[in-house]
């Protein structure tokens, strides 16, 4: 997820992008060859708006489908999901709020898996002869993990990279007041005046080192979108993401399937990272399910795509062999 306030991460990542004034940083070759696998861009149409869904690999091949963290978007994985699309027919979904998917008055995990499901459907996930496997990091992997819980025949597996089982909001806040469901107009928090002013402004939270900028500068380059200057001088550059998605949060169900360890029976596995900072919280694993695979990531940290790009796509195809998947 990313954190563009700025000062929570500014010890451990003080303006990494900053020095390159908006130009891209090197970049390895395994990584260019993967951005250059374009995906297909969609907006899957849901009874509560637009779903932005990116896909790869041909349909009737079985479906991965790969869900980001908060404040991100599904460009966190077009240089993860390439590297499937030989065996998998892959998706990568924004989420509601955030990327080029519509904003909403609400936003609910009840709406999440039915968007979900839509997007697999849409793009062709279940065309492969059963269904798609969840790949979900962080407060999308909360999302997959309450999918499983409550619509386990809309999956095959479930991959859960990084995830905190415990509610994405303060247990004392009351929910929103009721509003309408629907769409609701784009109007971001802040404008920046230039590329590389915005660019100079990502961060990743929680805080964390990051060793490998090209990957840090791709996640906030696609975050982006041209917005209107607030003193009307031109257009300037703006974040995705609705800076009012956790208020505007449905909490209930959250909060019921994080106070305690539900039943999973499908395949499920949690990758975590060696020095992810969501090890320090005490209590914060409790609901995860006993019967569950728990995998480390050597040398990453929370964002495990970013940290260990390779190693991540490892496990992952460990997994989905070992499930025949």
């Amino acid at each position: 997820m990313a954190d563009t306030s700025g000062e929570t991460a500014k010890a451990a990542q003080s303006s990494a992008l900053a020095p390159f004034n908006g130009e891209f940083p090197p970049a390895p070759a395994w990584f260019r060859e993967a951005l250059a696998d374009v995906p297909d861009r969609a907006m899957v149409e849901t009874p509560r708006g637009r779903i932005e869904a990116l896909s790869w690999g041909e349909r009737g091949k079985p479906g991965l489908l790969f869900v980001h963290g908060n404040t991100a978007h599904a460009d966190w994985w077009s240089f993860i999901c390439p590297l499937f699309a030989g065996q998998y027919r892959v998706t990568a979904m924004s989420l509601a709020g955030m990327g080029g998917s519509d904003w909403r008055e609400v936003y609910s995990f009840d709406d999440f898996a039915e968007d979900a499901e839509a997007a697999a459907a849409s793009t062709g996930l279940h065309e492969g002869g059963r269904k798609p496997v969840y790949i979900g990091h962080s407060f999308g992997g909360g999302q997959v993990f309450y999918t499983a819980s409550q619509r386990p025949e809309q999956m095959h597996a479930a991959i859960l990279i990084d995830v905190g089982f415990r509610s994405p909001v303060d247990e004392t806040t009351p929910p929103p007041p009721a509003r309408p469901q629907g769409v609701r107009e784009r109007r971001p928090a802040r404008v920046y005046p230039s590329l590389a002013a915005a660019l100079a402004r990502f961060r990743l939270s929680p805080p964390q080192p990051a060793e490998n900028l090209f990957i840090v500068d791709h996640l906030a380059r696609h975050g982006l979108m041209r917005a209107p200057m607030a003193d009307g001088s031109g257009e300037g550059w703006a974040w995705k993401f609705d800076p009012q998605t956790m208020d505007r949060l449905d909490r209930e169900a959250v909060r019921r399937i994080f106070s305690a360890p539900p039943r999973i029976d499908m395949p499920l596995a949690h990758l975590i990272g060696e020095h992810s900072m969501l090890r320090t919280v005490p209590g914060l694993y409790d609901a995860y399910p006993r019967n569950g695979l728990v995998i480390e990531i050597p040398d990453a940290h929370h964002h495990v795509m970013v940290d260990r790009p390779l190693a991540l796509i490892a496990a992952i195809r460990s997994l989905l062999a070992a499930w025949r998947a």
